[in-house]
């Protein structure tokens, strides 16, 4: 049994190792200024820096890649992770969506924040200074309802 568990070993970090040469496309795409949802919403400061600090690596082209985005498979998660989160809403992406999708988003951030599915728990688990205070979550789902409702009003007045 000794020779089977060494064996294992031996081949459990050899594929780590081939694994390290798949590639992966970790990328902070380029974005015009003008179209984030900073530059076409009111947002006050506290939002900014809340967002900042706990939502910006996945929700925005301005990830950072840590030294551990570098190295499989957990590099296969961060990557997956922050694709997935710019699809599901991306700020710097914000001036592409149609009315209803930033009604939709701005809701979805509120729903995510109250039932605690945001920020991501494999994310905390390393960065714990992305954790989120009730009174935080509070902020934030505030102003992403009266975004939301700026917006209907704005729509409602463009109508003849």
């Amino acid at each position: 049994m000794h020779v089977s568990l060494k064996r294992t070993a031996i081949g459990v970090v050899a594929a780590l190792a081939v694994a390290q040469f798949i590639p992966l496309q970790k990328t902070n795409p380029g974005f015009d200024p003008a179209g984030t949802l900073w530059a076409t919403s009111s947002a006050p400061p506290q939002v900014t820096a809340i967002f900042q600090r706990s939502c910006q690596d996945c929700h925005s082209n301005l990830t950072k890649w840590p030294w551990y985005s570098h190295v499989a498979p957990v590099s296969w998660v961060v990557v997956s992770d922050v694709n997935g989160g710019r699809r599901h809403m991306n700020v710097d992406e914000w001036g592409s969506y149609s009315l209803e999708k930033k009604q939709g988003r701005l809701t979805k951030i509120c729903e995510e924040l109250k039932s605690g599915d945001m920020p991501d728990s494999k994310y905390l688990l390393i960065h714990r200074s992305a954790k989120l205070t009730g009174q935080e979550r509070m902020v934030l789902c505030d102003w992403a309802e009266s975004t939301r409702k700026a917006l209907v009003r704005s729509e409602a007045a463009a109508r003849p």
